[in-house]
């Protein structure tokens, strides 16, 4: 997808006056820009979320898309570990009956059908657009851990190589990057990328006000990470 395809999606969401993407645009941005996010489609009927789960391979979980809904589980609106046709095409329908129960006014896009992450150390990349200082990048491990703990590093953008991998060093956890007690090293090089990734998307989309990117899932070194969840905020 080129930079011009980018701008188009960012274009239509703010001329209905959205303050984010939805889910499956934002993981379309993303991945014009190489960021590793799940393989993933959007589906209108169960047939369209069978056959995208064919395609993209078991297992699956499935996502209520809605520019109304903010935390998904909550209506029901959240399926996972879904592993043949009849089992996407009845948690689809199933979605949707929660939704129109839970949130009768929101209106649906659709069903975002998309590949179970497999499991790894959970960290979180974000950015935000500072009024002083333009886009400012962080990093820290994800799940609990940023909210409870608030060990995070943060850079402004442009940033370097080197600014990307002492980021890594400056959380109080960083060990655990490193392989600890019996866990195996992380692929650090895999967040580098992402972290300079988000810098330039944050530099060249100047209508984006903060990413989160969490949780990302990285593996043992080597073998990559994994964009398990985005937010892509517009002004």
């Amino acid at each position: 997808m080129s930079q011009e395809s980018v701008k188009e999606i960012i274009e239509k969401a703010r001329n209905e006056k959205r303050g984010k993407l939805l889910e499956h645009e934002a993981y379309e941005v993303l991945r014009a820009y190489g960021l590793p996010v799940p393989k993933a489609g959007l589906a209108k009927t169960a047939e369209e979320a069978a056959e995208l789960a064919e395609k993209i391979g078991y297992p699956i979980v499935l996502k209520i898309v809605s520019p109304d809904i903010v935390h998904k589980s909550d209506v029901g609106g959240v399926i996972l570990n879904l592993n043949s046709k009849e089992e996407v095409r009845e948690a689809f329908n199933r979605i949707i009956a929660n939704v129109k129960e839970k949130a009768p006014k929101a209106s649906i896009t659709g069903v975002l059908v998309q590949e179970m992450v497999p499991e790894g150390l959970e960290v979180i990349v974000g950015a935000t657009r500072d009024p002083t200082f333009g886009p400012v990048l962080l990093f820290g491990l994800g799940g609990i851990f940023v909210e409870v703990l608030k060990d995070v590093s943060f850079r402004i953008a442009p940033v370097t190589r080197y600014d990307a991998e002492t980021m890594l060093t400056e959380i109080r956890a960083a060990k655990l990057l490193e392989g600890y007690r019996g866990m195996p090293p992380r692929d650090k090089e895999a967040i580098i990328d992402i972290i300079m990734k988000l810098s330039k998307f944050m530099e060249e989309q100047e209508h984006v006000t903060d990413v989160d990117l969490n949780p990302i899932m990285v593996y043992e070194k080597g073998k990559g990470a994994k964009i398990a969840d985005a937010r892509v905020l517009i002004k």
